[in-house]
């Protein structure tokens, strides 16, 4: 096998348009033209080719290959967002009167899919506080559930997900364990690798790269257990008689099932030249991850020596209690996005971003550029205090998603925040 930066620019069939293009073709079109009457008959019968963009796309299928030959799966199926592709996989796998399983640290999106709105449908979520507790994970299983859910490098705080545990509790209970892999990328660590056997990305933050586009992405590990007796809605015939989705698929009925119901009829659909942004985003995303995890873990070991911050929750630091997980799963770079606490609680934090003139303020991840946000005012507002707590989040606690940029340039910022903080108690 080619190694990954020759694969993420060459994995994926480019589509056959009669010329040869360098780059991916944008197939910016709502449906595409039958030839005569048999074509249509047999697109009909049996999917093959393309008829409208909500089903598939040229454009967007290349991009999907690249992703899932990155990610070691057998096949993706990119959507409108990263919340998109979480809703669509939870709803696809869980249904009324079942249960998910889910680790408490994950992006506050999610958690308020699985408390606010999954709950309408009857369907629970427990939350485990220790994710890489297997016993935390055995003991909150029912004959109802599901899915384990998990993010492979959680966001805010940087911690880091014992993926082999966690998967060997969901074997041993015939169930999927869900990854949002996001803030690792495929360049940092590949879950299916570690017995995953679904990973999720948010393709607006690092495979798009510069905060242009919206996009998300769900790769199957193609091994779905046909045998289950969990799914029937994927090894059970079709209400109109028609093969079950077991019995057409085989391994990849999950995602079958996902792209063929979940995604045409829910209608999260990617549109095609986001796809092209994407998959142009992504023939840089090892360079760009390599260098923003570098530049994350210096600016980590230069707060964590300043006076002024209480605490960085940073796995790459080696006095974190996750960094030998990191070593194991992230041994080239253990990400660019962490949080940090500032000793002076929300108005040290406020006259800290205020200052500062290279990191830019607002809600996004995984930019080439440098990005800042505080926690309990933005993100994490409608967590009450107790609950803040317990996801450790300070009332001086600041998230970082670091960038591209001279890592001098992003010191000097920092410190130009730190002399707004000083300046507080003069």
């Amino acid at each position: 096998m080619t190694g990954f930066a020759t694969r993420q620019l060459h994995a994926g069939e480019r589509p056959d348009s009669g010329v040869t293009p360098r780059a991916l073709p944008i197939y910016l079109t709502a449906g595409f033209v039958m030839d005569d009457f048999d074509h249509a008959v047999d697109h009909f019968s049996t999917g093959d080719g393309y008829s409208y963009t909500r089903v598939a796309n040229p454009t967007t299928e290349a991009v999907e290959q690249r992703i899932a030959d990155l990610e070691g799966g057998a096949e993706a199926v990119l959507v409108g967002s990263g919340q998109a592709a979480v809703a669509i996989t939870l709803l696809g796998l869980v249904g009324a009167g079942q249960h998910i399983v889910s680790a408490a640290q994950i992006y506050e999106g999610t958690r308020g899919l699985l408390l606010d709105n999954l709950t309408r449908h009857g369907i629970e979520t427990d939350f485990v506080d220790d994710a890489n507790n297997p016993d935390a994970w055995e003991a909150a299983i029912r004959p109802e559930t599901r899915v384990l859910f998990a993010e492979s490098i959680p966001n805010p705080r940087n911690e880091v997900l014992d993926i082999e545990a966690v998967a060997s509790v969901a074997r041993r209970h015939g169930i999927p364990l869900v990854v949002d892999s996001t803030l690792a990328t495929p360049y940092l660590v590949r879950p299916l690798e570690h017995g995953a056997d679904v990973v999720i990305h948010s393709a607006s933050k690092f495979f798009a790269g510069h905060g242009a586009v919206l996009g998300g992405v769900i790769v199957d590990n193609g091994a779905f257990d046909v045998t289950s007796t969990l799914f029937p809605h994927l090894t059970a015939p079709s209400r109109t008689g028609a093969p079950s989705f077991a019995q057409r698929l085989g391994g990849r009925a999950r995602i079958g099932y996902l792209r063929e119901v979940m995604g045409l009829r829910f209608g999260p659909t990617l549109s095609p030249f986001n796809a092209f942004l994407i998959g142009q985003g992504i023939e840089t995303l090892s360079l760009r991850v390599e260098r923003q995890s570098a530049n994350a873990l210096g600016v980590a070991r230069w707060l964590a020596a300043q006076p002024e911050v209480h605490s960085v929750d940073y796995s790459g630091l080696d006095d974190n209690p996750y960094h030998a997980l990191a070593q194991r799963y992230l041994p080239n770079g253990q990400g660019s996005v962490f949080s940090f606490t500032l000793r002076g609680g929300t108005a040290a934090a406020g006259a800290f971003i205020d200052a500062l003139e290279v990191f830019t303020h607002m809600t996004h991840l995984g930019d080439v550029r440098s990005l800042i946000l505080h926690l309990a005012t933005t993100s994490h507002n409608q967590r009450s205090p107790e609950q803040l707590e317990r996801a450790g989040i300070q009332a001086g606690s600041i998230r970082l998603s670091i960038g591209i940029e001279d890592l001098p340039d992003l010191l000097a910022d920092l410190d130009r925040g730190l002399a707004a903080v000083r300046a507080l108690s003069v």
